[in-house]
């Protein structure tokens, strides 16, 4: 994208009806979160349940992480006549939110101590349906605006779940304090119905048939000996070829060799945020900051330098591209980590810590809404859910698995080197994104060659 637009026209595509849509959607994804998991602790803490048996509660969060084993019926299935009403991505929005709003309320009507496991069992469904709203939502976005869309909805998206958050976070807890957590529930499944409002009200996107994808699926076939279709298994075969297998083989078949440095990037591109992020907390108290402290500083602060940096992100993709962007954001976080160094140096200050906050929290922000939308322009709109659920995916394990041995930095060194080691993280990213940059500069050239 041509660098010569104007900020006023940068920042004038949030007012873009698609993009305004996902301010909703954003919230309708980040509704159920909290309520599988923190909110649902809290509750089930305050009946008087076990902490041992709140703790395996936490394992409905795999939920979330392994998505994209069934992303691929979401590209494929249609639902009957639901697809045929509201078509492909709408029908399964509209049903996953469904079941998540029917799910919250079957745990509303719940007695915990009576009904745990019925509870446990609805907390999976709740789960499951909120994971598969988030693949369509996701699939959604891609395929509803082209690429300089993408940062402005990603960053739309982004204040939609927070908002929701809180909802579910603070609001239920107040719903809990002056009525009841059955009647909490119960609003947190009434609220579901702004997303249910909102899926019926957008327009479905266009859904073109890709060729090169079509050409792939026929090659995989034929090399596997399952093109003819003849009999059941090799009708099921070819299924599965399709919607599993074509995906990432297409992937590779439009990128090359880069494919594997660009998955390398998507593997460690949130590794400095995320290892940091485990940390953070402890860190605060540690330095001796009230929990009241914390609470007004990190998510007062927190929450509004987020959206501000999301909104930036988004309207640096408008002006610059990708790219450009990217780097800054990988370059942001590996600053702003220093800066925690040096927090962890100083005397405890709240304004110096409510500084370093809300320089975390802006280049998250932005780091974020820049990384979706240049994940968004990695997928085909052939295999739009699959491809991206594997790369949010591929986004996450990898940085949480490495934040697992945060605490042993800390322990071992201090939280002075442990943020320098965070830091550290960073510097992959943007050696990556560096040379993803010098690559597409050679490609440039070598296309403009007579």
């Amino acid at each position: 994208m041509a660098a010569d637009k104007s900020w006023k026209t940068a920042f004038a595509i949030y007012l873009q009806p698609r993009v305004v849509s996902m301010v909703f959607l954003g919230f309708s994804a980040g509704l159920p979160f909290l309520l599988v998991f923190s909110t649902l602790s809290a509750w089930l803490r305050d009946e008087g349940i076990e902490r041992t048996v709140i703790g395996f509660f936490s394992w409905v969060g795999v939920i979330y992480s392994i998505k994209v084993f069934w992303a691929p019926v979401i590209d494929r299935l249609p639902i009957p006549l639901l697809t045929r009403l509201l078509g492909k991505r709408r029908s399964w929005m509209l049903l996953a939110q469904i079941g998540i709003a029917l799910g919250l309320s079957g745990m509303a009507s719940l007695d915990s101590h009576t009904q745990l496991r019925l509870c446990a069992l609805l907390a999976v469904g709740v789960a499951f349906c909120s994971a598969t709203q988030d693949v369509v939502i996701d699939a959604f976005r891609i395929e509803t605006a082209d690429a300089r869309y993408q940062g402005a909805m990603a960053a739309a998206y982004v204040l939609g779940y927070r908002i929701a958050l809180l909802m579910a976070g603070a609001g239920a807890f107040y719903i809990a304090e002056y009525s009841s957590w059955n009647s909490a529930y119960s609003v947190m499944a009434a609220t579901m119905s702004v997303g249910i409002f909102t899926t019926l009200t957008l327009r479905e996107p266009e859904h073109r048939r890709v060729e090169s994808a079509r050409k792939v699926e026929s090659r995989l076939e034929s090399a596997l000996g399952v093109s003819g279709r003849a009999s059941f298994g090799q009708r099921m075969a070819a299924g599965f070829t399709d919607a599993v297998l074509s995906p990432f083989v297409e992937f590779f078949s439009r990128n090359g060799r880069t494919g594997l440095i660009i998955l390398l990037l998507v593997a460690v591109y949130k590794m400095s945020d995320i290892t940091m992020g485990v940390m953070a907390n402890p860190f605060y108290l540690d330095l001796g900051f009230s929990k009241k402290d914390i609470a007004e500083i990190s998510k007062v602060f927190g929450f509004f330098m987020t959206i501000a940096g999301a909104a930036l992100g988004g309207a640096l993709v408008v002006r610059y591209g990708v790219m450009r962007p990217l780097l800054l954001g990988s370059v942001m976080v590996v600053a702003t980590n220093l800066l925690f160094a040096v927090l962890a140096l100083s005397e405890p200050s709240k304004l110096l810590l409510a500084a370093v906050i809300s320089a975390d929290n802006l280049s998250g922000g932005l780091a974020t809404s820049v990384f979706i939308a240049y994940l968004s322009g990695l997928t085909s709109t052939a295999y739009t859910a699959t491809q991206y659920a594997l790369f949010s995916s591929l986004m996450t394990l990898p940085a949480q698995f490495l934040g697992g041995f945060a605490g042993l930095v800390v322990d071992h060194y201090g939280y002075y080197i442990f943020f320098i080691y965070a830091s550290a993280v960073g510097l992959p990213a943007i050696s990556l994104v560096l040379l993803l940059i010098g690559r597409e500069r050679r490609a440039k050239m070598l296309a403009q060659r007579p």
